[in-house]
């Protein structure tokens, strides 16, 4: 493992706070995943090799010190931009003691991974549910594994993720489906998204959030593309993006609107939240007023 250097490793969240996580943490840099969408890839990020994983140095002192000056404690989010169980943490134990230390310090956690090795740390995130809010995300985009392992070539198998989330819910915690990015002209139909929305209900999920398209920007732009020739030889797909999108940075779906009407209605049926402002009301209801507790004066 390469180690890279580093200041900080807890950050403030974005604006307005996705999923309502007040502060972020990255404990690795890079993905080996190898999902031919991601746009963490863009040269916007300034991540060169992205491909590689590397950890930051002293990545644990670093982030206990930022915990420890954190007037008020709050939600830390980590996957944004580096998924935190690639399998280098099944050695490392950087994601796994990174949560021991929001546990200690009276922080929340919302995850986001395609990996199914989150399950190895419900009982930390179990320990943390008792005094501050516990998200898990858990990003699909499509229920076939066929599909999944040429699109996200180095992850866990759907199938294997909508196990984990069986998991975590019935270990009592808040767990859902990141249905993003949804491809045009492979993961936009009725059958994807529909049975994406039964296998959730049938895994115990609390939520779907789905958003009907893709962002290509830079250099990511080239390289699905790219992608897109090399697995689908013959389909015409590139073409088809470059006829309708052009160099537009985001890509909806087509009849994305139909497609979302569809979907919310079967969220409906099946119990399941759609929007955000109502997950984050769901996994933070009754905890406010604990994390308050934490602020100093």
């Amino acid at each position: 493992m390469e180690y890279i250097p580093a200041k900080h490793i807890l950050t403030r969240g974005t604006t307005p706070p996705w999923f309502g996580a007040e502060y972020n943490m990255n404990l690795y840099r890079g993905c080996c995943h190898g999902c031919i969408y991601c746009d963490s890839r863009s040269e916007c990020y300034g991540i060169q090799d992205f491909d590689r994983v590397r950890a930051k140095e002293n990545a644990l002192e670093l982030l206990r010190d930022d915990l420890r000056r954190k007037g008020k404690a709050g939600v830390v989010a980590t996957g944004s931009m580096s998924d935190p169980y690639n399998p280098f943490e099944e050695e490392l134990l950087l994601t796994r003691h990174g949560l021991e230390l929001l546990a200690a310090y009276g922080f929340g956690a919302a995850v986001d991974t395609k990996s199914h090795r989150i399950v190895r740390d419900i009982d930390i995130l179990r320990e943390i549910k008792e005094q501050a809010p516990v998200l898990c995300k858990i990003t699909i985009t499509t229920w076939d594994d066929g599909l999944c392992a040429k699109l996200e070539p180095h992850v866990s198998l759907s199938s294997q993720r909508f196990g984990a989330i069986e998991e975590l819910s019935r270990a009592g915690l808040y767990a859902g489906v990141l249905l993003t990015p949804v491809l045009p002209f492979l993961e936009d139909s009725r059958e994807n998204i529909l049975g994406i929305v039964k296998r959730a209900a049938d895994s115990g999920a609390k939520f779907v959030y789905a958003d009907f398209g893709v962002t290509l920007r830079q250099n990511q732009r080239d390289y699905y593309y790219t992608k897109l020739e090399e697995l689908f030889p013959g389909e015409g797909l590139a073409e088809r993006y470059r006829r309708r999108y052009g160099g537009r940075y985001y890509c909806a779906v087509p009849k994305a609107k139909e497609l979302r009407e569809e979907f919310e209605a079967a969220c409906r049926e099946q119990g399941l939240l759609t929007r955000m402002e109502e997950i984050v009301r769901g996994y933070r209801t009754g905890y406010d007023r604990q994390l308050s507790l934490f602020e100093l004066e």
